[in-house]
């Protein structure tokens, strides 16, 4: 007779500063190995997780989704605390619930938001180093006004890495925002969409901050958009600035309870 399967799904928040990304690679240490490893002290014949998003070296998380297989008849709460028990303390799984078997996030997905954050700074603040992207100065509204040219959709070509060989560049955001924090010298770049290229996010930042600080002339994220030039974007920012904030993706119908709620 066959073992049973089971399907959970995990909400999974890291420190992206010492990963080289989501994804296993030989020889570095990445999110999905060191949650795998985790899994398989529960359960050596659980599946490798599969992750919503591949976020790059640096990057971090709040909110990513993996989903994986057991032979194990555990609740979601002990999926949540079993596997804290042994993963290292820079990442953790923050919620659980069961899905079919061979759920697959990056499927399911139906929008994600990103969160980059830059600290307006003359002088650095060591706090800091690894959460945000200091520029000694900034035209806010300059930069805000840069993203609002990004919101609706749009071919991105001139917002991918020359890494990403898609075929089909157009996306769809559905918000680019820019917003104040209670320490005045930090704001954060909020971009939610239904979909993105290999380093939109970062380019995109990059192009508005580099308005804003006056690298660039305005309205060069319009240009960036209607060339399609890659050439005609701004740098890439720094990944330790960016944060997966969140994934919307699509549970069915016989998906139980997250815990915790």
């Amino acid at each position: 007779m066959d073992e049973q399967l089971h399907g959970v799904l995990l909400e999974v928040a890291y420190d992206g500063s010492a990963f080289h990304g989501w994804a296993s690679q030989p020889r570095v240490r990445t999110v999905q190995e060191t949650l795998f490893g985790a899994l398989v002290a529960m359960d050596h014949r659980a599946s490798a997780p599969r992750g919503a998003s591949r976020t790059d070296a640096g990057v971090h998380a709040d909110a990513q989704l993996a989903a994986f297989d057991t032979s194990h008849d555990i609740p979601a709460r002990g999926w949540v605390l079993g596997l804290n028990q042994h993963l290292p303390e820079d990442v953790a799984v923050r919620s659980a619930c069961a899905v079919p078997v061979g759920y697959v996030p990056r499927m399911a997905a139906r929008a994600k938001r990103y969160r980059y954050h830059v600290v307006v700074d003359p002088v650095r603040d060591p706090r800091l180093r690894q959460r945000a992207w200091r520029v000694a100065d900034l035209d806010v509204d300059a930069m805000a006004s840069e993203g609002g040219a990004a919101v609706g959709t749009h071919d991105f070509a001139g917002f991918r890495s020359s890494a990403d060989a898609r075929e089909t560049t157009v996306r769809t955001l559905s918000r680019v925002d820019v917003e104040r924090s209670h320490d005045e010298r930090v704001l954060s770049v909020v971009v939610e969409g239904n979909a993105f290229l290999y380093n939109m996010v970062r380019i995109l930042v990059g192009t508005m901050v580099d308005v804003g600080r006056g690298r660039l002339a305005k309205g060069a994220v319009t240009r960036a958009l209607q060339t399609g030039d890659r050439r005609a974007a701004g740098t890439t920012a720094p990944a330790h600035g960016l944060v997966l904030e969140r994934v919307e993706a699509e549970l069915p119908p016989e998906a139980g309870a997250r815990w915790p709620r």
